[in-house]
């Protein structure tokens, strides 16, 4: 298995490198550049490098299928892997996926101040609860995201896929998440409504329940290739 789900070293990358190590199974946790540990800085990042990121991972750190597991803007990557290795992964496991994200939930509901200042300045700092200083959305990052979108089209990918997705929460909403059971040419998508979840789903059950649904997922592939 291989993921990028929120930073290499949180809780949820980390429960599932024991779960993984427990199952006997490896489990690679990486940070794209910019991003946790890694080298770089976030306002210089696009989707395009963070993919790039994903996909040396994917060739060069791993060996035969791999099932990804991605969360937030990790689940849109993962997407975009999938389709660019479909011979490498056979499934995935999206917590709270933001696909298109920085077109559908950031520039479609910019007010005009923030997108003018975007426009001329180059960025703007977004206010966050997860950084006191907040994340600069960069006019690269918007106009680089905009070559990635997905949802626009049948997503060509016949793997199963997991979602999970807290119904509070208020950074993507579910029902950005719902859009890809009907764009998916996957039969086998399951959507999960977490009623009380937040975005993160760092909780001790919200963490558990994807524990199971990962390694559940990883012994239906296993099946299935024996």
């Amino acid at each position: 298995m291989a993921g990028r789900v929120s930073f290499r070293a949180g809780e949820k990358a980390s429960a599932l490198h024991s779960a993984a190590e427990a199952d006997r199974r490896g489990f690679v946790r990486f940070d794209y550049s910019g991003h946790g540990e890694s080298d770089g800085k976030f306002a210089d990042g696009t989707i395009s490098a963070w993919r790039a990121d994903s996909l040396a991972v994917l060739d060069e750190l791993t060996q035969g299928p791999q099932l990804l597991v991605g969360s937030s803007m990790g689940g849109w990557i993962s997407l975009l892997c999938a389709l660019a290795r479909p011979q490498r992964v056979p499934g995935l496991v999206l917590i709270a996926p933001a696909p298109d994200f920085t077109e559908k939930l950031m520039w479609a509901r910019f007010g005009e101040a923030e997108k003018r200042q975007i426009l001329e300045e180059g960025s703007w700092t977004r206010p966050s609860p997860y950084n006191e200083a907040g994340y600069p959305i960069t006019l690269s990052l918007i106009e680089d995201g905009a070559k990635w979108s997905i949802l626009d089209d049948q997503i060509s990918f016949d793997g199963p896929v997991r979602i999970l997705h807290g119904a509070l929460d208020t950074d993507v909403p579910p029902d950005h998440s719902r859009q890809l059971v009907d764009k998916l040419s996957s039969a086998d998508v399951v959507w999960t409504l977490i009623k009380d979840g937040d975005h993160r789903l760092s909780r001790a059950e919200d963490i558990d329940r994807l524990m199971r649904e990962t390694l559940a997922l990883a012994d239906q592939l296993d099946a299935a290739s024996a």
